[in-house]
């Protein structure tokens, strides 16, 4: 399983991730998107996420599953 995190410095709060994903990314108070942990997606949607984000924004990283 696969953890999004959103680089604030890069999003630019389009949105791509949350049309896509939006059981594993939201809005922030800042307008721009942000990962939601545990994701309700699975690995190959938040890699579609990942690679439809015009700004690189997004990295996934493994979660350790108990």
């Amino acid at each position: 399983m696969k953890k999004p995190t959103v680089d604030q410095n890069k999003c630019d709060g389009c949105g791509t991730c949350i049309a896509l994903c939006p059981g594993s990314f939201k809005w922030n108070d800042r307008a721009k998107a942000e990962g939601i942990s545990p994701p309700a997606e699975d690995d190959d949607m938040l890699e579609t996420a990942r690679l439809a984000c015009p700004t690189e924004a997004i990295s996934l990283e493994d979660i350790e599953e108990r």
